[in-house]
């Protein structure tokens, strides 16, 4: 069995998708990379066809209809044969001497594989040539296996992305991950819904995943996000209600609480493009948001009301609160340049 399947959802991607791809490839055939061309109109399918030719035992290529960045992965999950499962965006990409440490970490495991792994990952803003790396040493213990009860205090600055994630393709399937199509974000429902499904979780301290940060087109650039809210609301309402909560605290507080804490950032950053909109339209979407997580768990509800945005930030509803809320957003965006 592969390792590990790598997912490379495209759409033309022709400029940087070899970048991506070959980071990949130092895996040889412990890995397997399928590369989704969600219906390009440049070279993507070519180049996809180029290296599955080259590498005809590592490389799968899907060729389909558009349908967005969550019907690729979905496409991928459909025929992954490894072990382990990992989305990497055809912009992004791999550090070649961590991936290979990780297959041996991997390796070492023999049978006994953790539901999840998790990784560093770095912001890389190559135009203005500065990086951040993301690192979860103050939770975890690298290289030994763990649960949610044992993990140490998560900082309210941290998440766990899914760029820092690799799940057991099992984990996946039995969590019924499926994401909508046509519809950006969605990395954050994988970053969400199956941590309940995962028991056991290794860490190893590995800049592993590139985060390129920069385009202008980029679905994490502030402008594309104001005009795309709409998108960002769909996906908080599917995480705000994808996973009963409750039962999550019976199980584990801690993940509960980190659980909470990623739906309270989701339903923040909803708020913050909706406030930087301005209209009365945005407004009223804003209310309706919050009165969908009233309407949904009102425990959740109330429990968001109090909770904080990097530590300084409290995400209250009305205008007080969305003063608040713009205030607290430009400090994070400062401190760890996420766009």
């Amino acid at each position: 069995m592969k390792k590990i399947s790598f997912v490379v959802p495209c759409y033309n991607s022709e400029d940087y998708m070899e970048r991506a791809i070959d980071s990949l490839l130092v895996g040889k055939e412990e890995v397997e990379i399928i590369i989704v061309n969600d219906g390009s109109k440049d070279r993507t399918l070519k180049i996809a066809n180029k290296y599955q030719k080259k590498y005809p035992k590592i490389v799968k290529v899907v060729d389909k209809k558009n349908g967005g960045h969550g019907s690729g992965v979905n496409a991928g999950l459909k025929i992954a044969e490894g072990l382990y499962f990992k989305v990497v965006d055809s912009d992004d990409w791999l550090d070649k001497e961590a991936l290979q440490k990780l297959l041996k970490e991997i390796k070492k495991l023999e049978q006994n594989f953790p539901d999840l792994i998790i990784c560093n990952y770095v912001y890389n803003h190559l135009y203005e040539n500065k990086q951040k790396v993301m690192r979860y040493n103050n939770i975890f213990k690298s290289g030994k296996i763990t649960n949610w009860n044992e993990i140490k205090h998560i900082k309210q600055s941290q998440y766990m992305i899914m760029h820092s994630l690799i799940y057991k393709t099992d984990i996946l399937r039995i969590s019924k991950l499926e994401l909508p199509e046509h519809t950006f974000y969605v990395d954050n429902i994988v970053a969400y819904l199956p941590l309940p499904y995962t028991k056991t979780i290794l860490y190893l301290d590995l800049d592993l995943y590139q985060y390129f940060i920069g385009r202008s087109d980029q679905s994490v650039n502030e402008d594309v996000m104001i005009n795309r809210v709409d998108q960002q609301i769909t996906v908080t309402k599917i995480i705000s209600s994808c996973t009963n909560l409750e039962n999550v605290k019976k199980e584990s507080k801690k993940l509960y609480k980190y659980m909470v804490r990623n739906v309270s950032m989701m339903i923040t950053i909803s708020s913050i493009y909706l406030l930087m909109k301005g209209d009365k339209v945005s407004y009223q979407k804003r209310k309706e948001l919050w009165q969908f997580i009233k309407n949904t768990d009102k425990n959740l509800y109330y429990r968001l009301k109090y909770l904080t945005l990097a530590g300084a930030t409290y995400i209250l509803p009305g205008k007080i609160g969305g003063f608040v809320t713009l205030k607290g957003y430009k400090m994070a965006k400062k401190v760890y340049k996420f766009n």
